[in-house]
């Protein structure tokens, strides 16, 4: 209750009858009276002052009621007024949502896009849009049919827009199911209570195949005299206003095709196929933000050939031979010839044909050739080398388009009528020393052939017939006088074989004549003796190697080295002075056993000795080599190798490459790096072990971290130090077998620092 005034209400509706307020009578008032938008249902009682709604307000057909009251005397008077009373209808979600259309059809293509809308729903409220009663939500109820386990379609809960999903996208296929159901809920108060309102749509969906496909393999005939560029297929994305665009698949100077704005491809010069045969590059559909809408498509091209390209003589001159006594129809020879044009197909197809014969004698039409093949032959008779030495023929090939001339010279040669003939038939005895080198000729032999010069027919094969059977021996033949050298093929050697008892035979590359054979004339003989060489003793072994731990005791048998004289003679085996390794030497007994004499030479760390050992061959002959003419008999020598095994000998050290200090005054937290090192040999990598001696006080004020095998942190366990230096006891443990440990004092400076953190 209150006095009159302006006075705004706000109501929900519905509800039914109810008092919005009771105005305060104020004298000479005695009576209320009211006037406006009352909708049959609003007014105030006069005497009382109670303004009531008799009835239920609706938010749908009037959101605002505007009235005016006044105060009346007993004549009528107005007293107060007249006041603005507004009473403001409340919506409450009192409707449900509504499709509208009472059911939708849409159509999606195969393949397109997840998540790009192809139609949409829309539904509407007539509850307060600016309420949640009218913000409505939509979702998938049901998918009829629903072959995968998920979902082939989704919806947009705001918007109402329907879209492939990513199942979708990739299994639609019209000719597995063409026709889709879907059950569309919509529900107002944005679907987050439980006692919304809901209604629902049946969509019907399409599927139709993918405008979105690769054409067909294009074909383009090579140097089109077409205005360029010219239209050759075109593509179409199941998106409308994509931009399209190609992409390269070969990196070429300059792609020969295009595409427009609408998906046509063209092909923007004339095509060679003798350049470039086919082509294969992408399509791809871009929409306005540059990203990808379609899989790319792949285009190929294959460029169809004409008949553009002569045929090509594959010499200048085809040289052929033909012996006088080949019969009619041998095969002499091929005249070769190519074209460029595709391979088999009528373009490159070439015939042969036989133009003119020069010198027409004894007939013009000695040769035929076929005329597929280029296969030449002869027609019908022997050629005689007295009616001509050479034919000169032109050979007409073709294709359908074009002619060529090829050239062909026809040499006609000596019949291979007459054997080598050697001009001696023995060539005595040769003597060559053992140790003679190889390749060296031995002897000069020479065989004549009566037949045409510088031809297959004359030109004389020497071979080693009977006497060798290793191949020691090796005869080549000077191509312009047919003289033969007889060559050491192999090393000689006396103990082996001594004499060699040869039977070389002379013969051509060309097969002989019939009734024609080789006789005793094509035979020569000789005798090679091999004389001895006094050779150097030879070591059992080209190396030898072992291997002995450093600390090895005295006098150990450590190898046993071996030798031979080819001859037989007595061999001794003695030292040589060894090479220098790492600064030190080694010496051993001169037995052919080896010892050691002084261990201390072999304190070598990681080394090994290599040197030389000498076997002197002794021979007992009067007159000869004894053993106290050393100086005068064949030696040979063997490297040695020595490899020192090394023992965990050496106590490990601190590396002092840098001194170790903290600054003056000390605040905690500081630390140095410390170095351990070995001289002993390390295989794989050291593994050292740090700490600290328990004396002068050391583990109070100081304290060992690992860092890794070989160094460690030293930091100070307080700030209690004073500006001096300090010794710190520190144990340091290689690990090795046996281990080697090692106490020493790390000297450690408390100074001053300058500003780079070093002491002044």
């Amino acid at each position: 209750s209150g006095p009159l005034k302006d006075t705004n209400f706000f109501v929900q509706e519905g509800g039914g009858p109810r008092i919005l307020h009771q105005f305060i009578l104020e004298p000479p008032a005695v009576s209320f009276r009211t006037s406006g938008e009352k909708a049959g249902i609003i007014d105030i009682e006069p005497k009382t002052g109670i303004l009531y709604i008799n009835g239920s307000l609706d938010w749908e057909t009037k959101q605002v009621h505007k009235l005016q009251v006044e105060s009346l005397d007993e004549s009528g008077n107005v007293v107060k007024g007249p006041y603005a009373v507004t009473i403001h209808v409340e919506d409450i979600n009192d409707n449900p949502p509504e499709f509208n259309n009472t059911r939708y059809l849409g159509v999606v293509r195969q393949n397109s896009r997840p998540g790009k809308p192809f139609m949409y729903v829309y539904a509407t409220d007539r509850d307060d849009p600016t309420t949640p009663h009218a913000q409505l939500s939509y979702s998938i109820l049901h998918h009829f049919p629903n072959p995968y386990d998920k979902m082939l379609f989704q919806i947009d809960n705001a918007t109402g827009a329907i879209s492939p999903s990513w199942t979708g996208s990739y299994y639609l296929d019209p000719q597995k199911q063409d026709t889709f159901t879907l059950v569309v809920s919509v529900k107002d108060m944005a679907g987050m209570t439980a006692n919304a309102f809901t209604s629902s749509v049946d969509v019907i969906i399409t599927v139709r195949e993918s405008l979105w496909k690769a054409p067909p393999i294009i074909y383009i005939k090579e140097n089109s005299t077409q205005v360029h560029p010219v239209n050759i297929s075109k593509v179409q994305s199941n998106e409308p206003d994509v931009i399209y665009d190609i992409f390269e698949k070969e990196k070429l100077p300059r792609l020969p095709f295009s595409i427009s704005k609408d998906g046509d491809i063209y092909v923007t010069k004339p095509l060679d196929r003798e350049e470039k045969d086919t082509y294969t590059f992408f399509v791809v559909t871009k929409d306005n933000t540059g990203e990808l809408v379609d899989k790319p498509l792949q285009i190929h091209i294959i460029v169809e050939d004409i008949d553009d390209n002569p045929p090509v003589c594959q010499q200048d001159l085809t040289i052929l031979e033909v012996q006088e006594n080949e019969i009619g129809g041998s095969n002499i020879g091929t005249v070769i010839a190519t074209d460029m044009d595709e391979e088999d197909t009528l373009n490159s197809r070439l015939r042969f044909k036989i133009q003119s014969q020069e010198p027409e004698y004894p007939a013009n039409n000695l040769f035929y050739i076929q005329q597929d093949t280029g296969n030449l032959h002869l027609a019908g008779r022997s050629l005689s080398k007295r009616d001509s030495a050479k034919y000169f023929l032109k050979v007409e090939v073709s294709d359908t388009a074009f002619q060529t001339i090829c050239d062909v010279e026809v040499h006609v040669i000596d019949i291979n009528d007459q054997i080598p003939i050697f001009e001696k038939s023995d060539y005595n005895d040769v003597t060559v020393a053992e140790n003679t080198p190889i390749g060296t000729v031995i002897l000069e032999i020479q065989a004549t052939d009566g037949d045409e010069p510088a031809t297959g027919s004359s030109f004389v094969i020497y071979q080693v017939k009977e006497g060798d059977p290793n191949n020691t021996f090796i005869i080549e033949t000077d191509s312009g006088t047919n003289r033969g050298f007889v060559k050491i093929n192999k090393a000689l050697d006396f103990e082996t074989m001594h004499e060699y008892n040869l039977v070389i035979n002379a013969t051509n590359p060309e097969p002989l004549v019939a009734n024609v054979e080789y006789n005793s004339s094509s035979l020569t003989m000789f005798k090679v003796f091999v004389t001895n060489v006094d050779e150097p003793p030879v070591f059992l072994n080209p190396v030898y190697k072992t291997e002995v731990s450093e600390d090895v005791p005295v006098n150990t048998l450590v190898m046993t080295v071996e030798a031979y004289d080819p001859e037989g003679d007595s061999v001794r085996v003695s030292k040589i002075v060894l090479k220098k390794v790492q600064e030190k030497y080694a010496q051993y007994s001169a037995s052919g056993k080896i010892l050691f004499l002084r261990r201390s030479y072999l304190l070598v760390e990681g080394g090994c000795v290599v040197g030389w050992w000498l076997a002197t061959c002794l021979q007992q002959t009067a007159g000869q080599c004894f053993s106290d003419q050393i100086s005068l008999c064949a030696k040979s020598r063997v490297p040695l190798t020595l490899h020192l095994r090394d023992v965990n000998d050496n106590q490990p050290q601190l590396a002092t490459d840098y001194p170790a200090f903290f600054c003056y005054p000390v605040s905690g937290g500081e630390k140095t790096l410390i170095q351990a090192t070995d001289a002993d040999e390390q295989f794989f990598y050291s593994r050292f072990t740090f700490s600290l001696a328990d004396e002068m006080n050391a583990r109070n004020d100081w304290e060992i971290s690992k860092f890794n095998a070989t160094h460690a942190y030293l930091s100070p366990k307080h700030a209690n130090f004073e500006e001096k230096e300090y010794s710190v006891p520190i144990i340091l443990n290689d690990n090795g077998n046996p281990p080697q440990e090692n106490k020493v004092n790390l000297k450690v400076n408390i100074c001053k620092c300058s500003s780079e953190n070093s002491c002044f």
